[in-house]
């Protein structure tokens, strides 16, 4: 399985590296059974972080004739007070430092990134994955109508609003669509996937490697409806 990360300018650093470590530690665990590389929609290229310019780089472009899966993660900026809206239209205008997330996120509508991920949605032997805002990326575009899927708990309303089901869970496995909801959760969201594609045994290796003990229940639209608690 090979899995590609996908950069944005203004991404959020530990939704990347975070499961770009544990997948990377689980292609080792694995004989090679799954590879991950970091990529763009525009190809190989310096892409700058929302985190005090951090910037990675991306040494490819994203490539659906290559990718098995895709990850994409959220953006990293300014929250705001409650009420508070952006200075700027979402996904309008020139990046600058502190931005608001939403606009972040939607300059990525802007770019050729939307396209590419409706084509690997419509594609059944494709995976995508998202971390955090990265479901928003998703909803903004228009490609999550109708599916289960979560964020940021700060953002639920807004991915309900889009004609998604928002669940509040740590992962929430849909099918073809695997989403983790706050920043940290990109660790339990791979640690799931190592062990869904890979297997358990080898899942249960990384997570000692990593020292981390996977949060929550992986959320599936399996069995009876629960009765109020």
């Amino acid at each position: 399985m090979h899995i590609q990360v996908v950069l944005f300018d203004g991404f959020d650093p530990l939704d990347v590296i975070a499961p770009y470590e544990v997948l990377y530690a689980g292609g080792s665990a694995s004989d090679g059974a799954v590879s991950v590389e970091l990529v763009s929609a525009e190809g190989p290229r310096e892409v700058t972080s929302g985190t005090g310019g951090l910037t990675l780089r991306a040494t490819g472009a994203l490539d659906l004739r290559r990718a098995d899966m895709l990850l994409v993660p959220g953006a990293s900026g300014r929250v705001g007070e409650p009420g508070e809206v952006p200075d700027e239209e979402v996904g309008a205008g020139e990046r600058r430092q502190d931005e608001f997330v939403p606009v972040l996120l939607g300059r990525t509508l802007t770019t050729e990134l939307p396209a590419l991920l409706k084509q690997a949605m419509d594609d059944p032997d494709i995976t995508v994955a998202t971390v955090c805002g990265g479901s928003l990326v998703l909803a903004m575009a228009g490609l999550l109508e109708g599916r289960h899927a979560t964020t940021h708990h700060l953002g639920l309303d807004l991915l309900d609003a889009t004609g998604a089901h928002a669940v509040r869970a740590r992962v929430v496995d849909d099918g073809d669509l695997i989403t983790g909801a706050g920043v940290t959760s990109g660790l339990d969201l791979a640690l799931y996937l190592l062990e869904r594609e890979v297997g358990p045994r080898v899942a249960h290796a990384v997570e000692e490697l990593f020292a981390h003990e996977r949060r929550g229940t992986v959320w599936r639209a399996q069995g009876p409806t629960p009765t109020p608690l």
